[in-house]
């Protein structure tokens, strides 16, 4: 164990509690709050402090001077030559026998 260890006698007598409960029963809540305070120190983690955003930053918004990524360049293929991919993929797939009609392959594939 490391140096705070955690004593088998938490300072808490039998003689202090009636003590607390001839003040009263605030007394003794309080004391009992305190003390469950004290071990969730020592069970829990303290929190981390949240770093502060910079200034003038409008949550959820882009910081100054940025902007959002633009389309993937995957969008800037033409619509043709997708298709032709797709049906080249499609038919080494489920036909690998068979001729390529993709138009993109060589003639003798085909």
């Amino acid at each position: 164990m490391s140096d705070a260890r955690i004593p088998d006698d938490d300072g808490i007598q039998v003689d202090d509690i009636r003590a607390i409960r001839g003040e009263g029963r605030g007394e003794l809540r309080a004391l009992m709050r305190s003390q469950i305070a004290i071990g969730r120190s020592r069970r829990e983690p303290p929190p981390k402090p949240v770093p502060s955003s910079p200034p003038g930053h409008r949550p959820g918004a882009w910081p100054t001077g940025a902007s959002p990524p633009g389309p993937p360049p995957d969008w800037q293929i033409p619509t043709p030559v997708w298709r032709a991919a797709a049906r080249h993929c499609s038919n080494q797939t489920h036909r690998p026998d068979e001729p390529c009609d993709c138009g993109n392959c060589p003639e003798e594939n085909r």
